[in-house]
């Protein structure tokens, strides 16, 4: 059984809409020119080596399909991404059509829980904080991920709603270039 990765980028004051002031989110590129430099792009790599498959939410699956199927990088991540079974949660798209793409039926968490049953490697879940809300007071996120970004926006989406609670235990950390920090959670079953 696989084990499902969710993977957030994450402002200082919890915000995961776009904390670097990219991706088209209005914020502006006030919060300053931030990559996440070799290390970061060296785990992103890891964690792609290590998926067997992907669950997205509509608005990263639509910008995802959007970018990855143009993109031919030297590094094979685009091949990777573009390679791997990608299953979409939304209940307004009626087809998808990038490869390996299929539209989840029915239950999200029962659909999470058989997709996990299903590989032997992790299950990526990468943005889509409206499927991390979701499976997470379920015990369905087995571990995850926050790339926190050495900014401050005030406003926005945030990874934590009001009314959900999961315990988490602290797994690791890695600091990348440009003061990102890599905090790595596991849930903690109650």
């Amino acid at each position: 059984m696989g084990r499902i990765i969710a993977t957030q980028y994450m402002s200082l004051d919890g915000v995961i809409q776009d904390p670097v002031g990219m991706e088209g989110s209005g914020l502006g590129d006030w919060t300053g020119p931030f990559s996440r430099g070799p290390k970061g792009d060296a785990f992103k790599h890891r964690e792609l080596a290590d998926a067997d498959a992907m669950i997205y939410g509509r608005v990263t699956y639509d910008g995802f399909a959007a970018v990855w199927p143009l993109v031919n990088d030297p590094e094979g991540y685009a091949a990777r991404i573009n390679s791997l079974p990608k299953y979409v949660a939304s209940r307004t798209l009626e087809t998808v059509d990038w490869s390996n793409s299929s539209l989840i039926e029915g239950d999200l968490v029962d659909a999470a829980r058989k997709i996990r049953a299903s590989v032997d490697g992790d299950v990526l879940i990468f943005g889509s904080a409206s499927i991390v809300h979701q499976l997470l007071p379920h015990g369905l996120v087995d571990e995850l991920r926050l790339m926190v970004f050495p900014t401050i926006l005030g406003r926005g989406t945030r990874l934590f709603l009001d009314g959900v609670a999961a315990t988490l235990e602290l797994a690791g950390n890695e600091q990348f270039d440009d003061g990102i920090v890599l905090l790595r959670y596991t849930t903690v079953q109650p």
